[in-house]
């Protein structure tokens, strides 16, 4: 154990922090799943817990294995790893239309042996962004048409959202979304980024027209996310306000030092108490400090985030810890807003927190890589990596 320790490389505050939020997130999970033991009636408590323990035990060997991999390999693996996360994403839309699995079938693929669920769209957002930060280090100090972006760069993004869209309306917009900042913090041309968000809109009202005149054509998981976004602009009740209001009701008799680990009430209510709602449960068992404190931890993470970006030497180290640790900090944001109604219900989980998915595994993955590239920038080795030639995936990457 000793000698793990000392293997142990990188920014020790971003370290401390995830290991943090790791070990708190058991307190909330094993309260928050006793609705899904007596309420839905899956389960033990127990049993949920050792679930938890065990993804988040396999979640820290990922962040100790991929923090060991020097940054520059990314690129060449982000190559790699771009088709095959196309074809997951085109395999797993396609059980939702033709496997009868409904909205879940859509965005889940079912691992063998070990029963676990696995979403290929977490997968992809952390693919999609480390091929993002590849490209804008290519192009970096270039002069770049439009034209010239539209199948290196646009086409593979594309690709991703549309194969997303449909099932997982906000993961896609997230995506979509730190693309654009990331393309934006890169030196990508302004006015062609205000092109591809006009595209980008008129694209999703034409998808949404037609999901309207065929909904056949598509997974029923179009009508859901469209629902959402209806009805929390039209404020009609529907299973979505249900679960928003008690959220706001959890979150109201929490007060400021909240009912004591365990007591939550609304905890039997809330159907994803332990997974996009536990932020509401966790208010309600400590109270605003509880919830201020969670959220100062995700800030100061965001902290550490910039602070390693800022001492990479190189640009794709740059871009690399910018796209992989920003979506972190936003979906916090956002699974945090969504539970006081600043947003429309997501789907969207708490990063390192939540339970019930193979989606911690990706935050890992995105963890590894940051711990990775601040590997780098504490190392004293003079030399330049990033110009190693003998790599092959960094000569396949200079070709492409």
């Amino acid at each position: 154990m000793i000698k793990l320790f000392k293997n142990i490389k990188g920014d020790k505050a971003i370290w401390a922090v995830v290991a943090l939020l790791a070990l708190f997130s058991f307190l909330p999970v094993y309260s928050a799943s006793s609705n899904l033991v007596y309420v839905v009636g899956n389960g033990t408590t127990m049993g949920h817990l050792f679930k938890h323990a065990l993804l988040l035990f396999l979640g820290f060997g990922i962040i100790y294995g991929v923090h060991k991999i020097p940054p520059h390999f990314f690129k060449g693996l982000s190559l790699i790893a771009m088709p095959i996360v196309l074809v997951l994403l085109v395999f797993t839309l396609a059980q939702g239309t033709t496997g009868g699995g409904g909205a879940n079938a859509s965005r889940w693929i079912r691992l063998p042996l070990v029963g676990f669920g696995f979403q290929p769209s977490s997968l992809a957002a952390v693919v999609l962004m480390i091929y993002v930060a590849r490209y804008l280090t290519k192009i970096k100090d270039k002069v770049v048409t439009f034209s010239e972006s539209i199948i290196p760069l646009w086409l593979p993004v594309f690709l991703v959202l549309i194969l997303i869209l449909p099932a997982n309306f906000s993961t896609a917009a997230i995506m979509f979304s730190m693309v654009l900042m990331l393309c934006f913090i890169g030196g990508y041309p302004i006015k062609y980024l205000l092109g591809i968000i006009g595209s980008g809109i008129a694209f999703l009202a034409l998808f949404i027209l037609i999901a309207k005149a065929a909904p056949d054509l598509f997974p029923n998981r179009v009508d859901t996310w469209m629902s959402r976004i209806e009805n929390f602009a039209n404020s009609e009740d529907t299973e979505a306000d249900y679960q928003i209001e008690k959220a706001k009701i959890a979150i109201a008799t929490g007060g400021v030092v909240g009912n004591g680990a365990g007591k939550s009430v609304m905890k039997n209510f809330l159907p994803q108490s332990s997974s996009d709602f536990i932020y509401a449960i966790i208010v309600e068992e400590y109270g605003l400090v509880g919830g201020f404190a969670l959220m100062f931890f995700y800030l100061f993470l965001l902290f550490r985030i910039v602070v390693v970006a800022n001492g990479s030497e190189t640009i794709f180290g740059k871009l690399l810890v910018l796209g992989v640790g920003l979506p972190i900090i936003f979906q916090a944001l956002i699974n945090m807003a969504v539970a006081v109604e600043l947003f429309p219900v997501t789907g969207q989980n708490l990063p390192l927190i939540s339970s019930g998915g193979t989606s911690s595994w990706m935050i890992c993955l995105a963890v590894g890589i940051i711990l990775s590239v601040s590997n780098k920038n504490n190392s004293t080795e003079a030399e330049k990596i990033e110009e190693d030639e003998t790599n092959p995936l960094e000569i396949l990457s200079g070709q492409l």
